[in-house]
Formats: structure tokens, sequence, C-alpha cells
């Protein structure tokens, strides 16, 4: 495998779903990702630290990040105990060298570990050099009421948390404003994951995860903002290619979204 560029270009797995994670190591690889990061989800192999190193093996494609089990379908993998997920997924990064986890805040309903949620995940930090960047979410609208949830809080900007990951999907989905989130951060954003969204309302969960230049979010603004003030975490590309008719149709949204975030990445000298 090829020595990473200062901001590695990453596929999530989940850009390719419903296809399998084996699929996406073999899109990512065909057209020219620096790495992969693992959406943990009913997918076997997705959960298998052996069968993921297989995957980097024949691929060359290396694991940079691993998404743990967050989302409320994926509330039964690796059990229902949250701290175990959080273990499980540290155990798999440091198996396959992956620098980040990435994780949810807690669900409201999750009231002991929401509690806890600050000072054990710092806990768990000190015992590692893996990153866990906690990552921004949205509440639901109905009407002219809002509901979150995620306890403490949806947006993470505001936990004592060390690292933060932004997901320019979610900012348009909870009308934040992206490059205010990001300044706010500083060098607690760790970890970016790229897609778009609209801002308006469709449906009752509106998190689009567009290919970035299709929605309202200053996609190119941040690109460039972060390749011009040292950023040193990566991008990830986490598009929904559901709608996609054909394989071609998938991979033409996938290299899109390459293209798009290297060449703003590449248009400010990095420091």
């Amino acid at each position: 495998m090829t020595e990473l560029p200062a901001i590695p270009v990453a596929l999530s797995t989940s850009s390719v779903y419903p296809e399998r994670t084996p699929d996406a190591f073999a899109e990512a690889a065909r057209l020219g990702y620096d790495g992969i990061e693992i959406m943990v989800y009913g997918d076997p192999v997705s959960q298998s630290g052996d069968a993921l190193a297989r995957l980097v093996d024949y691929h060359q494609v290396p694991v940079l990040a691993i998404h743990t089990p967050s989302l409320l379908l994926t509330q039964l993998v690796w059990g229902r105990e949250p701290w175990g997920k959080l273990l499980r997924a540290k155990e798999l990064a440091e198996r396959l060298g992956a620098k980040v986890v990435v994780l949810h805040p807690p669900f409201r309903w999750q009231r002991e570990y929401a509690r806890g949620f600050e000072r054990g995940l710092a806990k768990i930090a000190d015992e590692t050099n893996v990153i866990f960047a906690v990552e921004n979410m949205f509440p639901i609208r109905a009407g002219a009421s809002e509901v979150s949830g995620y306890a403490p809080h949806w947006d993470p900007t505001g936990l004592d948390v060390p690292y933060v990951t932004l997901d320019l999907s979610h900012t348009a989905a909870s009308g934040s404003d992206a490059i205010v989130m990001a300044n706010t951060l500083g060098t607690r954003l760790a970890h970016v994951h790229l897609a778009d969204g609209s801002g308006l309302p469709v449906g009752p969960v509106p998190d689009e995860h567009l290919v970035p230049g299709r929605g309202r979010q200053p996609c190119a603004e941040l690109l460039r903002g972060i390749a011009a003030t040292g950023y040193r975490g990566m991008v990830v590309a986490e598009v929904n290619t559901r709608r996609a008719a054909t394989v071609d149709d998938r991979l033409a949204d996938l290299a899109e979204t390459l293209a798009f975030a290297r060449d703003h990445l590449a248009s400010v000298p990095a420091v």
C-alpha cells in the first residue's frame, strides 16, 4: 500500500449499502480511494477483524476508521451494552491499524450511558492511541416542535469530548452552520463525513447524504478551509447511493465524490 496523503479521502462502507462490505473494498480500490471506513452493522464481515484483514491484503486498501454500530437499526449488533460496543470497536481498530473510532452521542433512553458518557469516553481514550470522535447528529422536527433523541445533546460541540466528527448531511438536517461548527471545534475537529443535504423537509428523517455539490451545504468551502489550516484528520465519503439504478451509476456517484474532495483539498496548499 502506498503512503497516505496529508488528508486521506476514504470511502465509508455505508456508501455502497445495500451491497456488502467486500463490495466497498472492491469499489474503493477500483476508484482509487485512500482507504475505508467500516460501518459495523449486521454484515458479519463488518464485525470480523480476520475477514477485514484479508480484504485489506487482497485489495491493498487500508481500514482507516471504524464506525460503531450506533444506529437504531444496529442496536443489537455486538450486544446491548454501549460501553462494550466501544471497547470492541477500539479492539477492531487496533487490530486493523485504524486511527479513528466514530460514535454517536447516547440515545436519550440510554440514561446511565448518557450520564457517564463524557467521563467514560475520556477513560477509554486514555487507554489507547485510537481517537474516539463523537459525531454531530440532528433533532427531529414536527411543525414548530423539535425533539432530540440524544443526550446530553445531538450537537457534540458543547460536550466535554476531545474529538468530534463533523457530518455535513447532519448539519443540513439540523439546520446548523457547518463552517461555524468547524471553527468552534478548532483542533477538536478530527474527522469529516463528506456528504451534502438540502436542509429541506424530506420526510421524518431529513438526512439525505447527497453527493457533495448537489445540496446546499458549504462542502467546498469546508474542504478548502481544513486544507488551509493544518487539519490532519481524514475526509470520508458517506453518500447515499441506494437510488443508483446500476452498479455503474453508483460508481459514478462515488467517483464524483472522490474527485470533489480531492479537487477542493488540493485547491489550497497544505500547511
